[in-house]
């Protein structure tokens, strides 16, 4: 027996069970961000790898460690992508879609970094995203804060999250505060681990972010970065405090939330829970006005967030917070005789045609009358209908319950459509 083919570590199959929450999921990120405005965009899997150091940055954990980067038969170097912003950067520079325009628009689809696997950290994961081009004032930065919390609301997980924000401030007061920490940092290089000291010079920023106690209660001490913030960030860090206010959006003020991509200035939030253990953050993003700019196109504002989708799952779950999901099939047609398997096909069609959103599976493969029921009855559907040669010269159907001990009944086919109706809207 040849030797059975596993899928590469970290990289899982969506079977059938889990892919119905997906969707569900999926159909709610799409329901709220379309009612915003904002428009989807899709781009490739595999860009240029100089699109990812040039954005993220290359003393970056995501660059120096995570990315699956190769060379083609060309020799040109490509990489799985493995974040959305760059890209939707790139795509918007190169169809002339950003410069003197604002735009609102939202993507989805698989990431990859090779990172250890774990509990809602994979190798290929999925993220949601949404970015604004165009719009320098925090009114924009708090539409998307909002959006964010209109999602929660929708997937019903509000009490279980809870958003953090802090202000980078411009690119040169945030160059003035990394000289400072710098300064500071040296000080205590006896503390500090082989990680931080790597990051010191390169992105000392990075360090406020270390899960280290001991340099964690040095830092205590550390200057602060709202210290150093230019005037204009200062205002616009209000501006924004005070439009979620006015939402009633509550938020924590977080000096050491930094994220861990070069590119952010002024805005970075985000949304953590405690119900998912060390994996708490479920949804990051923020402003980063130079990234056009620093990837070939004309100077504009932009802002925006992702979301891990299989972190999200796992927290729905985890909050038993998925809700109903429809089942695979409402009814399952059950055919007696060829004629009426010739048949079944062409009423099943119409059942589907004639009641929108009804589900009807088929069954296939022949067999008796008693191994047919218990198919339908192993199935997900609610009723089966069944069809033999009488009920054809007659012109009717025969509805039998699956889930409900109620009489099975033989009507017109006109009278069954009208009962699969009410059945699946009740």
């Amino acid at each position: 027996m040849a030797k059975q083919i596993q899928a590469v570590r970290g990289m899982n199959d969506c079977l059938p069970g889990d892919t119905q929450v997906w969707q569900k999921v999926e159909h709610i990120l799409r329901e709220t961000v379309s009612s915003f405005g904002y428009q989807e965009i899709r781009f490739p899997i595999v860009e240029s790898t100089d699109l990812f150091k040039r954005s993220i940055g290359e003393v970056t954990d995501i660059v120096e460690k995570e990315m699956y980067t190769f060379a083609d038969r060309n020799g040109d170097n490509l990489t799985l992508r493995p974040e959305g912003t760059a890209v939707c950067v790139r795509a918007g520079n190169e169809n002339g879609l950003l410069y003197n325009q604002e735009q609102r628009l939202w993507y989805m689809g698989p990431m990859f970094r090779h990172e250890r696997p774990q509990k809602g950290r994979y190798r290929q994961f999925h993220q949601f995203g949404l970015e604004t081009f165009g719009i320098a004032s925090a009114d924009i930065d708090a539409e998307v804060i909002l959006l964010t919390a209109q999602l929660w609301e929708a997937f019903g997980i509000s009490e279980h999250v809870r958003l953090e924000l802090n202000s980078l401030g411009s690119n040169e007061a945030r160059a003035q505060y990394r000289d400072a920490l710098i300064a500071f940092l040296e000080q205590h290089t006896n503390v500090l681990d082989e990680d931080s000291k790597r990051r010191m010079y390169s992105n000392p920023l990075r360090v406020l972010d270390t899960k280290n106690p001991d340099i964690q209660a040095i830092l205590v001490d550390a200057p602060k970065l709202s210290e150093h913030l230019d005037i204009e960030s200062k205002e616009h860090f209000e501006n924004l405090c005070e439009r979620l206010d006015a939402a009633g959006v509550k938020y924590t003020v977080n000096e050491k939330l930094v994220r861990g991509l070069d590119y952010y200035n002024r805005t970075v939030f985000e949304w953590v829970t405690d119900s998912l253990g060390a994996q708490g953050t479920v949804c990051a993003g923020g402003r980063y006005d130079g990234l056009v700019e620093q990837l070939g196109g004309k100077s504009t504002p932009a802002v925006g967030f992702a979301m891990g989708l299989e972190r999200l799952v796992l927290l729905l779950q985890a909050l038993e917070c998925v809700g109903d999901i429809r089942r695979s099939a409402d009814v399952y047609l059950a055919a007696m005789g060829d004629k009426a398997s010739i048949q079944a096909p062409i009423i099943a069609s119409t059942l589907r045609h004639d009641v929108p959103g009804l589900r009807v599976m088929v069954h296939a493969g022949g067999g008796n009358f008693k191994k047919q029921l218990k198919r339908a009855d192993k199935s997900d559907a609610l009723v089966a209908v069944i069809i033999g040669e009488d009920e054809l010269e007659q012109g009717v159907v025969t509805i039998k319950y699956l889930r409900e001990r109620k009489e099975q009944v033989t009507l017109e086919l006109e009278h069954a459509k009208a009962l699969l109706a009410e059945l699946i809207n009740s």
